[in-house]
């Protein structure tokens, strides 16, 4: 899914004239390619799964907003708009995140699912949600969730 999102994002932009996005899109793919190799070294004919895809630009779009507030700091706003232009491409390739109220009821269903009483049973809950849920969603969120739920 990723992976083709990611193919026609590049037809798309070498049809175009926008070096910047062709030049992100090379970058991506490279970064792809390379741990697809990796990961087929340790073991993985696949390359990448759909998952690890998704984690390597999550992280790549958090590199990019560290990066921001570090140039909002020094006054390089010129350099911070192209690396929000970056993040926009990116999260662009990546499946939506499930808004909050909808990660909360979805919580709560499989806190009753797997009958969670305690916070050694995150793992089975976080497992579950990985399941069901549709799009990407917060860790963090579903984690603090998770703690106010749980005792």
């Amino acid at each position: 899914m990723i992976r083709d999102a990611l193919t026609s994002a590049f037809k798309t932009a070498g049809a175009g004239d926008d070096e910047h996005v062709l030049g992100m899109l090379r970058l991506l793919q490279t970064a792809l390619r390379e741990r697809d190799t990796a990961a087929r070294a340790h073991g993985h004919p696949e390359g990448l799964s759909e998952t690890e895809l998704e984690a390597m630009l999550r992280d790549m779009v958090s590199q990019r907003r560290n990066h921001i507030e570090r140039c909002e700091c020094s006054a390089r706003l010129a350099e911070a708009e192209q690396e929000q232009a970056e993040i926009d491409l990116i999260e662009g390739l990546l499946p939506p995140i499930v808004d909050d109220t909808t990660i909360e009821r979805m919580v709560e269903q499989c806190i009753d699912e797997t009958g969670a009483a305690k916070l050694k049973d995150t793992g089975k809950v976080i497992s579950r949600l990985k399941e069901r849920c549709p799009g990407s969603f917060d860790p963090v969120k579903v984690r603090r969730l998770l703690c106010t739920r749980l005792t």
